[in-house]
């Protein structure tokens, strides 16, 4: 009888322990692209100082494992960690290359996820050098990336995020075609998800060229559920509806399942997010 029972119990125990280990492998990533608008105090009362508050409200609520931001200055950076738990960072300022200027910095689940390696590098002809400015682009532009691990399933992949210039059309083609170049030298066959504002619309030459051999899906194309309005820049509301373009974007490689999309565009009664609506994206590592 006792003999029994233990086979019983031991049976159980592994029925369960195989369940939890398919569950963890199936777990989904929900990852963020954000251009929070960098702290301008010409914005009147759409200063970073009264939109804060409700942004970190909303990373609470979507609670993004990783995410991109786009036109971040330190004194945000430190608002966001401060506003959030659990939550690292990596990143530098655009134009030394430490803390001044605006970061594309990326903020990760420490507890979800574990950075195995990281790293920058600038949009222009010398990658490597802080500060650098490249082709007919009006700003520094710079690209910061990571390789994660995930703690739930044990799967690595790769996170890209950027802000290409915003004068330039030669220095976004050419930012996309270096973005693409780089990616295949740091993490070869890696899961790979590329966040940003692109300054593009979908049809524009950069677009065209981050997806143009099939290697890297527009999310939003691809969903099988997509929330909100198309278009991602509202200009804090000055923009006519029609006019809005989408500018915000998270590419994939087909390592990943997109499960669903969203384009944020709440207000918390006359405070916008930003003047740009965040992106929400639910994934899963195949």
């Amino acid at each position: 009888m006792k003999h029994s029972r233990l086979i019983f119990f031991v049976f159980i125990f592994l029925l369960f322990s195989s369940w939890s280990c398919q569950k963890k492998e199936e777990a989904s990533l929900n990852v963020m692209s954000y251009n929070l608008r960098y702290d301008n105090p010409d914005d009147s009362l759409n200063n970073w100082q009264y939109r804060k508050d409700f942004a970190c409200k909303m990373l609470r609520f979507y609670s993004p494992d990783v995410l991109g931001t786009q036109e971040v200055l330190k004194n945000q950076l430190d608002d966001i960690l401060l506003g959030l738990n659990g939550y690292k960072h990596i990143g530098v300022g655009r134009i030394d290359g430490v803390e001044k200027g605006e970061y594309a910095a990326i903020l990760y689940k420490s507890d979800r996820l574990t950075v195995v390696r990281s790293g920058n590098f600038w949009l222009s002809p010398e990658p490597e050098k802080a500060g650098s400015k490249g082709w007919d682009a009006a700003c520094e532009r710079i690209v910061t990336w990571a390789v994660f691990k995930d703690n739930h399933s044990g799967k690595e992949f790769a996170f890209f995020n950027t802000h290409f210039d915003h004068v330039g059309d030669t220095a976004r083609h050419e930012s996309a075609l270096l973005l693409k170049n780089r990616i295949a030298e740091i993490v070869a066959d890696l899961p790979v998800i590329i966040t940003g504002d692109l300054n593009s619309i979908p049809g524009d030459n950069a677009i065209k060229t981050i997806v143009s051999d099939n290697l890297y899906l527009d999310s939003r194309l691809i969903a099988p559920i997509v929330y909100g309005p198309e278009w991602t820049l509202h200009g804090f509301g000055k923009v006519p509806n029609a006019m809005r373009p989408r500018i915000d974007y998270v590419f994939v490689n087909k390592k990943l399942e997109v499960l669903n999309y969203a384009s944020v565009s709440e207000m918390h009664d006359s405070v916008y997010l930003s003047d740009h609506n965040p992106v929400f994206v639910k994934l899963k590592i195949n």
